[in-house]
């Protein structure tokens, strides 16, 4: 099935984003050019993707089922350079494919391709089986992504304390050892171990377990926090004992781990390729995942819904540095984002055989995540 996608407007930038036609790539450029404009375009473009060498009319008039001079193909090529499709590198190589043209190739252009049968039965075997939380999950579906697409698979979970609570349990533990779980909306579950100043008997502890979950669920956890040294600041805990034990223990134990869940899987596979042939693009590749906080914040910025879109070059500052391409999709469960994959290479990728394999990972991931909830 072809997955199409359309361009929406970000800031001064255009993003390749979800599944419509009705979009910004149906210009007025778009909209005339010839069937011979469309047939040069997907043949420049399958030829750069196949050799990363600039392609000449020569190359295309070889290679391409076209009752065309060789003139003609530069002819039509200097056409849909002036249109913003190609680029010329410099002024004696041939034409590579521009973000726009991308674009139109993707949109319109490229010939969709499902997953092998072998690789969905891989993709099933491996997000169905019973038992994997979500961190083995996450990483499951990352080392899939790469192994599958030879690119950087990248899975990112929300961060814990940005998720609704649903909520909170204070579990006994030996000694003076109490161990809080922290349940949110979408299924996710973090815990601590903190230290209390007496044992607490297990009553007294489900207690304080259903008081805190009945005022604060609904809450995120930042929120819960800010709410707790209010309750602090306006001396309120001081006089109600319930409720100032209660403090104490939600806030030793709601200071989890804040920052999103991310795996990052098959940095090492994009070494060989013409793209990183340059040792400071290597340096800058390794540089672009050591950050995994900003790459998560990145990731997310891209991913709405779940639709599947594609962010090229200056699109986002994930994949600006390296002039790079990234295909994301959401996880929605009930309509609440669980979690987004992403896969990232070199612009010249297989959008027809890659598009079509985040897609197909993407549900198979959203049904493993919504099984965990």
């Amino acid at each position: 099935m072809r997955r199409r996608v359309r361009r929406r407007r970000s800031g001064s930038q255009e993003h390749a984003v979800g599944e419509s036609t009705d979009s910004n790539l149906s210009s007025d450029s778009a909209q005339t050019l010839s069937d011979r404009d469309r047939e040069i375009l997907r043949g420049v473009v399958e030829q750069y993707l196949l050799t990363a060498e600039p392609v000449s009319s020569r190359r295309l008039a070889k290679d391409r089922v076209l009752s065309l001079s060789s003139a003609s193909i530069r002819n039509t090529m200097a056409d849909l350079e002036e249109m913003g499709y190609l680029r010329q590198p410099h002024a004696s190589a041939g034409r590579v494919p521009t973000t726009q043209g991308y674009h139109l190739f993707i949109d319109s252009l490229m010939k969709a391709e499902s997953p092998s049968p072998a690789a969905m039965r891989l993709i099933d075997a491996e997000l169905s089986g019973g038992g994997a939380d979500q961190d083995e999950l996450t990483s499951l579906a990352s080392q899939l992504l790469s192994e599958l697409s030879s690119q950087v698979g990248i899975v990112v979970t929300p961060e814990v304390a940005q998720t609704a609570v649903e909520r909170i349990e204070f579990v006994p533990l030996t000694g003076n050892k109490v161990l809080c779980v922290v349940v949110s909306a979408n299924g996710f579950v973090d815990n601590k171990v903190v230290r209390v100043e007496e044992e607490i008997a297990r009553e007294e502890l489900i207690r304080l377990s259903n008081f805190v979950s009945e005022t604060f669920a609904g809450h995120s956890i930042a929120e819960i926090r800010r709410r707790l040294l209010s309750s602090l600041a306006d001396g309120r805990a001081q006089v109600d004992q319930l409720l100032g034990r209660a403090i104490r223990l939600a806030q030793q134990g709601l200071d989890v781990e804040s920052a999103p869940h991310l795996a990052v899987q098959g940095t090492e596979a994009l070494l060989g390729l013409p793209e990183l042939s340059d040792l400071g693009r290597v340096r800058r590749l390794f540089d672009t995942f050591s950050d995994k906080a900003r790459v998560a914040a990145l990731l997310g910025r891209c991913i709405e819904g779940e639709a599947v879109r594609v962010y090229i070059g200056e699109e986002s500052d994930l994949t600006s540095d390296l002039d790079f391409s990234l295909i994301v999709k959401g996880c929605l469960v009930e309509g609440r984002p669980v979690g987004g994959i992403g896969l990232f290479g070199p612009s010249r990728m297989e959008y027809g055989k890659l598009i079509p394999l985040v897609d197909y990972l993407g549900d198979r991931l959203t049904a493993a995540l919504e099984g965990t909830l």
